[in-house]
């Protein structure tokens, strides 16, 4: 197998593994950067950002993830396509793993893989994902305002978005697949105190409807068996995300849903020389402005090791 040592290596190119490459390369640790299974991260499954600062237009967030990459690699970014396929935090420095055939030695790691959004498995939920279909009310309500929305879940996430809707749009039809919540009481007290927020209880998602974007949703309910089309120009998903961190387990602590944990304020993992930024570690936020912010503390924090790293090292040598 391959081998390379590297000071800085970041997995993952969404804002916040960009924003750490960036910070890193002006720093002079030549960082290397693997983009992983989708370069760009969510945004590019996103159509207009309008709520990131410096777009005052708005901007694709496809496009928004090519900026972020020129000016990564603008400073000096070795950015490359490959997936980690494993790695080995036990000793310093640390072991990853690339496409099981090459190995590279990191002084520090910055994992930035961010998180999925859980979806339903529709064919044509994919098909009209950006279009009508989203699984972020708070990025992509505002497309939405004045129109009517239905939006599928029973948690907090499902509740607090509905209640975030109804104050943009005229009407949001929350499907919710049992007869009960699983929100707390206070988030479904506030749905309920929502006038324009209807419930449909014991109600799955058949199929969302719309040629080039969504026009309707064909649900059913559970105990009649009865179909209907609600007319609905929004579709939003909320049953929940999953961080992509399974590779770090039985080295990174993490909550029982996968998040990384962070000492508060920092980007510091329980592995010295590890840090975590971005959606992989933030299941409160997930935005992309965010995700940056804790990039570029990723990349300080990084920075900061290494320096304290090489300093030991020469007083070792002494």
């Amino acid at each position: 197998m391959a081998k390379e040592r590297v000071k800085v290596l970041i997995i993952g190119s969404g804002p916040a593994g960009f924003t750490a490459a960036i910070y890193a390369a002006r720093a002079g640790m030549k960082p290397v950067l693997y983009q992983g299974g989708q370069p760009g991260g969510q945004l590019t499954i996103t159509t207009d950002v309008e709520n990131y600062p410096g777009y005052p237009e708005g901007i694709m967030g496809p496009q928004m993830m090519v900026d972020f990459q020129k000016q990564a690699e603008r400073f000096g970014t070795d950015i490359r396509s490959g997936m980690i396929t494993g790695v080995d935090f036990s000793g310093w420095p640390h072991k990853v793993t690339v496409d099981n055939k090459q190995e590279i030695e990191a002084e520090a790691v910055i994992i930035s893989t961010g998180a999925s959004a859980k979806w339903l498995g529709l064919e044509s939920e994919q098909r009209l994902n950006g279009r009508g279909v989203s699984a972020c009310a708070v990025c992509d309500g505002f497309f939405f305002r004045g129109q009517d929305v239905a939006i599928v879940g029973a948690g907090d996430t499902a509740a607090e978005e509905a209640t975030y809707l109804s104050k943009l749009v005229n009407k949001v039809y929350m499907l919710v697949r049992r007869d009960e919540m699983r929100a707390s009481k206070i988030m479904q007290q506030r749905v309920m105190n929502a006038p324009n927020i209807e419930v449909l209880w014991n109600t799955e998602t058949v199929e969302v409807q719309g040629d080039e974007e969504v026009d309707g949703v064909k649900v059913k309910n559970t105990e009649t068996g009865e179909e209907r089309v609600l007319p609905v120009q929004g579709f939003f998903v909320a049953i929940g995300h999953k961080p992509n961190t399974d590779i770090f387990k039985g080295f990174i602590d993490m909550d029982e849903a996968g998040y990384i944990k962070t000492i508060p304020g920092t980007s510091k993992t329980n592995v010295p020389g590890v840090f975590a930024t971005g959606d992989a570690q933030d299941k409160n936020y997930r935005q992309a402005v965010t995700a940056a912010g804790s990039g570029c503390m990723g990349a300080l924090d990084a920075e900061r090791f290494i320096a304290e790293k090489e300093v030991e090292m020469q007083e070792a040598a002494v």
